[in-house]
C-alpha cells in the first residue's frame, strides 16, 4: 500500500531543503509537483518546481474536479493534481506532498490515511532570521509571511509529526526516520507478510 506524506510548515522553517534531503536519501519516494498560476521566478523550471498554468487553464482543471486540493495565496492559485497520486500509485512509490495548512486539511479529507508532517522554525526570531538570509522578499513581504506564520503555526496539532527544524542534518535524519516508519506499519506490510504466512501453513 502506497503512504501519502504531507509536509507543510510557514514559509522560511526550512521545509523544502527538508524535503530535498529527504527525496535523496530515502528510497522509492517521489514528489508531488504542485500546480500554479503564479509565474515562474528566474532558475525555476516548469514541471521541476511547479507545473505553471494560466489562470483560465487553472480553473478549467477546477471544474473539472482534477484537483485534490487547492487554494488561493496571494492571487495566485496552487493546487494538487490527481494524476500526482495516479502515477506515484504505478510506480509503486510512497508520495511526498509540499502543501501548506489549507491544502493539508483538503487533502486529508481526500486522502484519510495520508501522514501529517508539521516543520516548526524553533522561534519567530528565528524563522524572521532566515526569511532575511534568503535575500528574496522586500520588507513588507517579510512581515506579511510573519505574520502568516503566526497563524500556521497554532495548527501543528491537526498534524501527526511536529518536527523542530533547529539544525538542517538532524531534522533531515528526524524525517527519514518517520518515513521509515510508516512504513513499517502493520496494515502497509501486509503485501509482504502474506507469502511468510503461506510458507508456514501445513503441506
Amino acid at each position: 500500500m502506497n503512504s501519502v506524506f504531507i509536509i507543510s510548515a510557514p514559509s522560511g522553517s526550512g521545509k523544502s531543503t527538508l524535503v530535498q534531503w529527504l527525496l535523496q536519501s530515502v528510497p522509492n519516494l517521489t514528489f508531488s509537483v504542485s500546480y500554479t498560476t503564479r509565474a515562474p521566478r528566474p532558475a525555476e523550471k516548469d514541471g521541476v518546481h511547479y507545473n505553471f498554468r494560466s489562470r483560465a487553464e487553472f480553473e478549467k482543471c477546477l471544474e473539472r474536479g482534477e484537483f485534490l486540493e487547492y487554494a488561493e495565496v496571494y492571487g495566485n492559485y496552487y493546487g494538487t493534481h490527481r494524476t500526482s497520486v495516479d502515477n506515484a500509485i504505478r510506480a509503486r512509490k510512497d508520495l511526498v506532498l509540499d502543501i501548506d495548512v489549507q491544502g493539508a486539511r483538503q487533502l486529508k479529507v481526500a486522502i484519510p490515511e495520508a501522514i501529517g508532517i508539521f516543520v516548526l522554525p524553533p522561534s519567530r526570531e528565528v524563522l524572521e532570521q532566515r526569511l532575511r538570509a534568503r535575500s528574496q522578499d522586500s520588507e513588507e513581504v517579510i512581515q506579511r509571511r510573519l505574520k502568516a506564520a503566526a497563524e500556521e503555526v497554532r495548527n501543528y496539532v491537526q498534524y501527526d509529526y511536529v518536527l523542530i527544524n533547529r539544525e538542517i542534518e538532524e531534522s533531515a535524519a528526524r524525517l527519514a526516520t518517520i518515513v521509515r516508519a510508516e512504513r513499517m506499519r502493520e496494515v502497509r506490510m501486509r503485501e509482504e507478510v502474506e507469502p511468510i504466512l503461506k510458507s508456514f501453513e501445513p503441506k
